[in-house]
């Protein structure tokens, strides 16, 4: 019988698999800050302590190239994420990001985007759609939701993991999160830091962010709080909703300011969703319903990217659609949105009536 002889270092790192995202196509290099944030005045009523968030903030910064790239996911989440896909993924690399602690770019405040993910995701799982937002001159604040979030890690090491909630119970505490990081960001602009643990900010920061123009975006569990937040927040001015089922008061009371819907075929949100077909009507400022052709419902996120680089067989719903396909018809048409509803930009493209020839896969429904 053959001797089993033991990998060496550089073998087992040649043995591992580096999965990648692409970079943003913008001109503005990409920066980002963790911050802890903890709501004293509300308890979690899950752990029945005051209410705990991880956010990052992802701006426009100055030049990155001398910093490495951070990581998808901080460590204890990453292993939390791989033993969650009972070894399958641990042959494989999580990808960096395009994004470094550097200072905020000057000059000029801009528009802020909150980003809410799916349920049992992660905030980072869209990293694609908010690097290329960040590299046009938004910044993002993407915010994890422990105990409804999947890998939630903070400072001290510790990781707290998604569990199976009712979705309308979790769709309010997501609206009050959202809220909290309002205040948490208003905060931070009039020259405080919000970080529980005081840690330091980037250089520039306070005045990179204009609250006066807010939107707020999520991906399934996440849209339904961009429509929840909006509900009871006059800040947030505009929202979109990636395929995700809506609930919760703001279904039957509506909104007065602009909110985008898309979905696939699959969903077929205004047909077969009852919370879309209630809330639709309700829509009584700026409207629109797309679709995204040949998706799955993680077409919207970083899964579709990460897709083709794992084994077959994964169930991570990316339908059929290329996957930079997708990546670039759902980048091009949330900054479209936003650029018209936070910049007064015309949408020259015609993407929000679904006839861009440059990107044929997003569809018109309703408008």
């Amino acid at each position: 019988m053959a001797a089993t002889v033991p990998l060496s270092t550089a073998a087992r790192a040649a043995a591992v698999t580096g999965l990648r995202l692409a970079g943003p196509t913008g001109p503005a290099p990409v920066g980002a800050v963790a911050l802890h944030l903890v709501d004293g005045a509300r308890t979690d009523p899950w752990s029945g302590r005051p209410r705990e968030l991880m956010v990052t903030v992802t701006y426009p910064a100055v030049d990155v190239r001398d910093r490495p790239p951070l990581p998808w996911l901080p460590p204890g989440a990453e292993r939390a994420l791989k033993a969650a896909y009972g070894g399958v993924l641990d042959a494989y690399a999580l990808p960096r990001t395009h994004s470094a602690d550097r200072p905020a770019a000057r000059p000029g405040r801009r528009p802020v985007l909150l980003y809410s993910p799916g349920a049992g995701e992660d905030r980072t799982f869209n990293t694609l759609v908010v690097e290329e937002l960040v590299s046009w001159g938004y910044a993002v604040v993407t915010v994890d939701h422990p105990y409804d979030s999947g890998e939630v890690e903070f400072p001290d090491g510790h990781v707290v993991l998604g569990l199976r909630r009712d979705g309308a119970e979790t769709v309010a505490v997501r609206a009050a999160d959202l809220r909290f990081v309002l205040d948490s960001l208003a905060v931070l602009v009039r020259g405080g830091n919000p970080d529980a643990g005081r840690r330091r900010l980037p250089r520039g920061l306070r005045g990179a962010l204009d609250l006066t123009r807010v939107g707020a975006f999520g991906h399934s569990r996440g849209g339904a709080a961009a429509a929840a937040v909006m509900d009871l927040d006059p800040r947030v001015r505009a929202g979109a909703d990636l395929d995700g089922s809506v609930s919760g008061p703001v279904v039957g009371r509506g909104l007065d300011r602009p909110f985008l819907l898309m979905d696939t075929a699959v969903h077929d949100g205004l047909n077969k969703d009852r919370s879309w077909s209630e809330f639709w009507p309700n829509l009584r400022g700026w409207r629109r319903c797309l679709r995204l052709a040949d998706a799955g419902h993680h077409s919207f996120t970083d899964l579709v990217a990460l897709a083709p680089q794992l084994p077959p067989g994964l169930p991570l719903q990316v339908g059929t659609i290329p996957a930079d396909r997708a990546v670039a018809a759902v980048r091009a048409t949330v900054r479209a949105f936003f650029d018209l509803r936070l910049r007064g930009r015309p949408d020259t493209a015609h993407l929000l009536d679904g006839a861009s020839p440059r990107y044929p896969e997003i569809g018109y429904i309703a408008g």
